[in-house]
């Protein structure tokens, strides 16, 4: 799938989250291994995390947390869609 970047022009989210301190410890290490900080190693593990969810999970949570998706869109609105954002012959 590959849509999630770690680009600075994306919007954020800070979370504040508990980690134990053996994870922490493991982590710090692991990190330092690869020359980065632990929030940076943190922050490319659920990066990756994140590309690596395959689209139909992504889409069996949306239908059943989210039903307004399971309406279907018209050809006209697909094809305005596809115009707007240049995707397959407008491209």
């Amino acid at each position: 799938m590959n849509t999630v970047s770690a680009t600075s022009a994306q919007p954020s989210h800070r979370k504040l989250i508990d980690i134990p301190e053996d994870v922490f410890r493991a982590l710090t290490v692991k990190a330092a291994a690869m020359g980065i900080n632990l929030k940076k190693y943190i922050e490319q593990l659920l990066i990756e995390e994140a590309n690596e969810m395959e689209d139909a999970e992504l889409y069996r949570y949306l239908v059943s947390n989210r039903p307004e998706g399971k309406v279907m869109v018209s050809e006209s609105e697909k094809d305005d869609f596809m115009r707007r954002h240049g995707i397959g012959q407008y491209r």
